[in-house]
């Protein structure tokens, strides 16, 4: 059995990036300004506040990802108060905080909300007409699931 849950018109869109991949998500950003002028902005500690200052968007900032930010944005995805993720991560350059990356990309496939990591998705995303619209998503029944594996130990 499956719950739905509502994405408002107005979505609350997280935006981080690694080190090397700022500058291309803050063209990003800057490409589709006016968009995003239309939505609820949250951005790690330098991400957040790069993307403030080159286009005076407001943007909710966290702390910085390595200090816990990453961990920040998944708890408002599992609390529902987050809608899509734009996460431009680098392939190339290993993290020092690996392990609460995967995890924040684990809870955005649990809690099932769409998530870009490159700019190519990001473009799918924001020009989607779901975008500017309310959503249902549909999110698997977990507590049953757990249930289910508990009676079975």
């Amino acid at each position: 059995m499956n719950r739905t849950s509502k994405l408002p018109k107005q979505k609350r869109i997280a935006l981080v990036a690694h080190d090397g991949r700022k500058q291309d998500l803050l063209s990003w950003v800057k490409f589709n300004k006016t968009t995003l002028s239309g939505h609820f902005l949250v951005g790690t500690g330098t991400t957040g506040k790069l993307i403030a200052d080159e286009t005076g968007l407001p943007v909710q900032r966290l702390i910085s990802g390595p200090l816990g930010g990453d961990q920040q944005i998944g708890a408002m995805i599992a609390e529902e108060k987050l809608d899509i993720l734009i996460f431009f991560w680098d392939p190339l350059e290993p993290q020092p905080h690996d392990p609460d990356i995967k995890a924040l990309l684990r809870i955005a496939v649990l809690y099932n909300i769409p998530t870009a990591s490159n700019r190519a998705t990001a473009d799918f995303i924001i020009s989607s007409a779901l975008l500017s619209d309310d959503y249902e998503r549909i999110l698997p029944d977990y507590q049953r699931r757990l249930q289910t594996v508990q009676e079975d130990d």
